[in-house]
C-alpha cells in the first residue's frame, strides 16, 4: 500500500502524498528519544528559541512520516511524548481505518504549523474521503534539545482529546431523525447547541425509534473522565436506517435560543412548559461547546430568591404586603452582606425588597427562621432540585443546596456560596413557582422507555404561590426585570440576579422568568447586573413562545 509514496517541496509548501497509512518503517536519524533520552556525547543539546528551518524541518519530518505510514512507536519518536503518542497514531490507522492521506501543511506562525488533511477511511467494503484541518506547535526537546513536535491527541484530528478516539465501524446506535412536538426536525446544523442532546438521544433511543445502524467514523468516549461519552458522527460510510424520535422541543423556541445566546459569549439558556415539565429549547453559546444549560454547576445568585421568598414566606415569616428591614448592610455570624451600591429601602413591603433584589431584607430573616437546613428542605420537597433524580432523557445535573451552617447557610439565601445551579434548573424553579408545583423536565416523553420522572414531596402552598407570582409580576413591570421584560405582553414574572466569582472581576448575570405557559432562566458569563445579559437573552426565548 506504500508503493508510490512520494513527498515534494511546492512552491514553499510541503506536500505529501501517500498510497497508503500504516505500513512500513520510517528512517530516524540520531538519537530521537521524544524529549526524555539522552543524546550522543558527540552532540552539544541546543538551547535556546528554535530557528525558522528547525520548525519547518520538524514539522516536515512528521507530518511526512505520518503521511506515509510509519508506525506509531516509530513517528512518536518525533515528539516530546513518545509514549502517548504511539498508540493515538497507531488508532488512526487501526481503529479509525484511514488508508489514504494527503497533508499539506501551510505557513508556520511562530512554532504552530497549521496543515490540511485528505484521507480515505475504508471499512467493510465502504469507502468515503475525509477531510479536515489541524496544526502541530514545534517545541525544543528538553533532554535533547531537538526540535520535535509538542504532543497532544488534537495534533491527530482537532476534536481528539485523552478521553476520546477515532472509531470506524458499525454504529454503536442507529441514526435518529429528531422532531420537535409539531414534526419539525431538529438537526445540529439547523441549531448547533442540539449536537451533543441529539448525539445523546441517539445513543439512548436510536434502536427503540426503530432505526437500524450503518457504518461510520466516530469520536467515542473512552472510559472514566469522558466529558461526553456519546459517540459524535465525524464521517458517515454507510447511513443505515434512522429512526423517527419525537422530543418536546418546540423547534420555534429552540431558533429564539439560538439566536439569543449568540448575542453574548459563554451564554446558556433553557425554556420549560410550566403546566408539564416539557423542555422546549436549551441553548449554548460557548467557546468549549460544553452543554452547560444541562450540565452546569454554578451559583445562580439572586434568582436563588425565589425558593428563599417560598421558604419565608411558607414559614410566615414574610409576607408579599408585609413591610420588611432592607438595611444598606446586614451581619449574620461575623459576615457582612451588603446591597448594590448600598441601597436601602425604609419599612417597604417584602414585594418590593423581592423586586428590588434587596440582598439585606433575606438576610435579616435568617435568625427568625431557626434552621440553617431550611433552604435546603424547600428547594429539594417542593422545587425538586437537589435529589439527583431526574431523569429527563439525557444526563443532567439537578441542582445542589448542600447542607451549610452560619455565614455560609445566609448565603445560600441569595444564590452565593455552595448553592450550584444550571439553567435548566432554574427555569424548573420558575416554572415550579408559575404552576404552583414541580413538574420533573423532560425533553422526551417518559412513556418512550417507561422512565420513572421524579415528583416533588409537596407542592407550594397555595395562597404562598399566589404571592410569589405576584411578586415575580412586579418584578417584570416595575422591578429590576422591568426593561427585559418590557415587550412582553401576557402573564409574565421575572427574576433577577448576578452571581459574584471568585478572581473575576465582573459577576455572572443571571436571569429567570416566565409568560404565559414558558418559563425560562439564562445565565451569561460575566456578563454583569442580570438584567443587562441575560435579561434579554430570556425575553427572546419567551417571545417566541
Amino acid at each position: 500500500m506504500r508503493s508510490g509514496a512520494k513527498t515534494a517541496v511546492i512552491g514553499g509548501v510541503f506536500l505529501v502524498v501517500a498510497g497508503g497509512v500504516g505500513y512500513g518503517a520510517y528512517a530516524t536519524y540520531g538519537d530521537l528519544t521524544g524529549g526524555s533520552g539522552s543524546v550522543s556525547a558527540k552532540h552539544e543539546v541546543k538551547t535556546g528559541p528554535l530557528s525558522a528551518e528547525e520548525i519547518d524541518q520538524a514539522a516536515k519530518d512528521f507530518l511526512a512520516g505520518w503521511a506515509k505510514g510509519d508506525d506509531g512507536a516509530t513517528l512518536a519518536q518525533l515528539t516530546n511524548d513518545a509514549a502517548a503518542a504511539a498508540s493515538v497514531i497507531d488508532g488512526y490507522r487501526d481503529q479509525a481505518h484511514v488508508t489514504d492521506a494527503v497533508i499539506t501543511p501551510g505557513v508556520a506562525v511562530g512554532t504552530k504549523v497549521p496543515f490540511e488533511v485528505k484521507a480515505t477511511v475504508e471499512f467493510g467494503g465502504k469507502s468515503a474521503p475525509w477531510s479536515y484541518s489541524s496544526e502541530l506547535t514545534v517545541v525544543r526537546g528538553q533532554s535533547t534539545g531537538r526540535p520535535l513536535v509538542a504532543w497532544a491527541p488534537s495534533v491527530i484530528h482537532p476534536k481528539l482529546t485523552k478521553t476520546n478516539q477515532l472509531v470506524t465501524g458499525e454504529a454503536s446506535a442507529p441514526q435518529i431523525e429528531a422532531v420537535d412536538r409539531n414534526g419539525v426536525e431538529l438537526t445540529k446544523e439547523k441549531y448547533p447547541s442540539l449536537g451533543p442532546i441529539l448525539n445523546e438521544l441517539r445513543e439512548r433511543y436510536g434502536e427503540k425509534a426503530g432505526g437500524s445502524s450503518g457504518i461510520e467514523l466516530a469520536l467515542r468516549g473512552d472510559g472514566e473522565g469522558a466529558s461526553n461519552p456519546a459517540a459524535e458522527t465525524l464521517l458517515t460510510l454507510s447511513k443505515g436506517t434512522p429512526g423517527k424520535l419525537k422530543t418536546t422541543l418546540d423547534a420555534n423556541v429552540q431558533a429564539a435560543a439560538e439566536r439569543s445566546v449568540k448575542q453574548f459569549s459563554e451564554a446558556s439558556v433553557a425554556a420549560v412548559k410550566p403546566s408539564t415539565g416539557e423542555i422546549l429549547a436549551i441553548a449554548n453559546n460557548r467557546a468549549d461547546g460544553f452543554n452547560a444549560a444541562m450540565l452546569g454547576k454554578q451559583a445562580p445568585g439572586s434568582t436563588m430568591k425565589i425558593v428563599t421568598a417560598a421558604m419565608l414566606m411558607e414559614k410566615g415569616l414574610a409576607a408579599a404586603d408585609k413591610p420588611t428591614e432592607c438595611p444598606p448592610d446586614a451581619m449574620y455570624r461575623g459576615r457582612t452582606f451588603q446591597n448594590l451600591d448600598r441601597f436601602s429601602l425604609d419599612n417597604r413591603p417584602f414585594s418590593e425588597s423581592f423586586a428590588r433584589s434587596c440582598n439585606t431584607a433575606f438576610i435579616k430573616l435568617i435568625d427568625d427562621v431557626g434552621d440553617d437546613s431550611a433552604l435546603k428542605k424547600e428547594t429539594e420537597d417542593v422545587f425538586g432540585i437537589g435529589l439527583d433524580n431526574w431523569k429527563t432523557g439525557v444526563p443532567t445535573f439537578d441542582g445542589s443546596v448542600p447542607a451549610a451552617e452560619g455565614g455560609e447557610a445566609a448565603a445560600q439565601y441569595i444564590g452565593q456560596g455552595t448553592v450550584q445551579m444550571n439553567v435548566l434548573n432554574m427555569a424548573s424553579i420558575t416554572a415550579t413557582a408559575k404552576n404552583g408545583g414541580f413538574k420533573q423536565p423532560v425533553i422526551v416523553p417518559a412513556s418512550l422507555d417507561d422512565r420513572e420522572i421524579a415528583t416533588a414531596a409537596r407542592p407550594l402552598s397555595p395562597g404562598v404561590a399566589q404571592q410569589l407570582r405576584r411578586m415575580m409580576a412586579i418584578t417584570a413591570t416595575s422591578g429590576t426585570g422591568a426593561k427585559a421584560m418590557s415587550g412582553l405582553g401576557g402573564d409574565k414574572g421575572a427574576k433577577t440576579g448576578s452571581a459574584e466569582v471568585d478572581g473575576q472581576e465582573t459577576s455572572n448575570s443571571w436571569f429567570a422568568g416566565y409568560r404565559d405557559d414558558l418559563a425560562a432562566a439564562a445565565v451569561v458569563q460575566a456578563g454583569g447586573h442580570g438584567g443587562d445579559a441575560a435579561g434579554p437573552v430570556v425575553a427572546a426565548v419567551l417571545g417566541a413562545g
